[in-house]
């Protein structure tokens, strides 16, 4: 009998559903996301060990390695659960000197997804978001022309479903035009709020919303808060960020990075972190 997922799941379409706590294949790579890991043998445990603990999301890309991640998820846990998920991204490449460079080029974006598909043993990716050149700070910017190829790559059954990385709202109300939109995926966390209106509107329309960086940029008196409301409810800090996001909205899924098998246990476990109202109210001036 399987692992029931861990926080449950969120039905996006009849044929996806993803667990809310996923678990992100970033850091799997080399330093830097790129190259071969420090450690295979406990990358592989890692993608082994998400399985058994119930995660049906994976997030990766090719650019990761570039190559080198995708190509371990297939070593680890091919042939594939019939209910796993991989959400992937593409829209950047990595040349030798491991920089990141925005290729939304139309033959760059269709190599692209032939690339997820050849690494990770695919007939059809599951979601392939389409990162923007924003991280931080989404823009206006057009996403037209490169989300209609992704469109096309749909039509012709090599993408199951499509989504964004790194947009504004008005950006996803013109990819909403082109084709459906399944996922956003964005910068977002406790310390960084500017993204509370685009959560909500996602969860009014049925997207996950799937922050990046989920345990990054608290300055230390916003990590001294964190860490108080972590030891009064005998959790790690890790745990009560992640938490956090979960009970923020439903329409939040998690995808924690991690190279360590005990620590994606330790992130997995947030999803039995109860935030009182006290904590959340104490939490929520971390964002000021």
């Amino acid at each position: 009998m399987s692992t029931p997922p861990p926080g449950g799941t969120l039905a996006l379409a009849p044929d996806l559903s993803l667990s809310r706590m996923g678990y992100g294949a970033m850091q799997l790579a080399g330093p830097g996301v790129f190259g071969p890991p420090n450690d295979r043998d406990e990358a592989i445990a890692v993608l082994r060990a998400a399985i058994e603990v119930g995660v049906t999301h994976i997030d990766t890309s090719d650019y990761y390695g570039p190559g080198t991640v995708n190509e371990l998820i297939r070593e680890a846990l091919h042939p594939y659960p019939d209910d796993l998920r991989i959400v992937t991204k593409v829209g950047a490449r990595r040349p030798a000197d491991g920089s990141w460079v925005p290729a939304l080029a139309r033959e760059e974006l269709i190599s692209a997804v032939h690339e997820n598909l050849e690494h990770l043993g695919l007939d059809a990716l599951d979601v392939v978001n389409l990162r923007t050149t924003a991280f931080d700070t989404p823009t206006d910017d057009s996403l037209a022309e490169p989300f209609s190829v992704l469109a096309e790559l749909r039509e012709a059954g090599l993408i199951r479903h499509l989504g964004l990385s790194g947009v504004g709202s008005a950006q996803l109300t013109e990819a909403q035009s082109i084709a459906p939109v399944v996922t956003v995926q964005n910068l977002y966390n406790l310390a960084n709020r500017q993204g509370d209106e685009l959560v909500d509107r996602c969860a009014r329309e049925g997207i996950a919303f799937a922050p990046f960086f989920p345990l990054g940029g608290f300055t230390p008196v916003q990590s001294d808060v964190l860490d108080r409301v972590a030891a009064r409810l005998e959790a790690s800090a890790q745990q009560v960020a992640l938490a956090w996001l979960l009970q923020r909205s439903p329409a939040i899924v998690l995808i924690p990075g991690t190279s360590s098998v005990a620590h994606l246990r330790e992130n997995v476990a947030a999803v039995s972190v109860v935030l009182p109202p006290d904590a959340l109210e104490e939490l929520n001036t971390i964002a000021g």
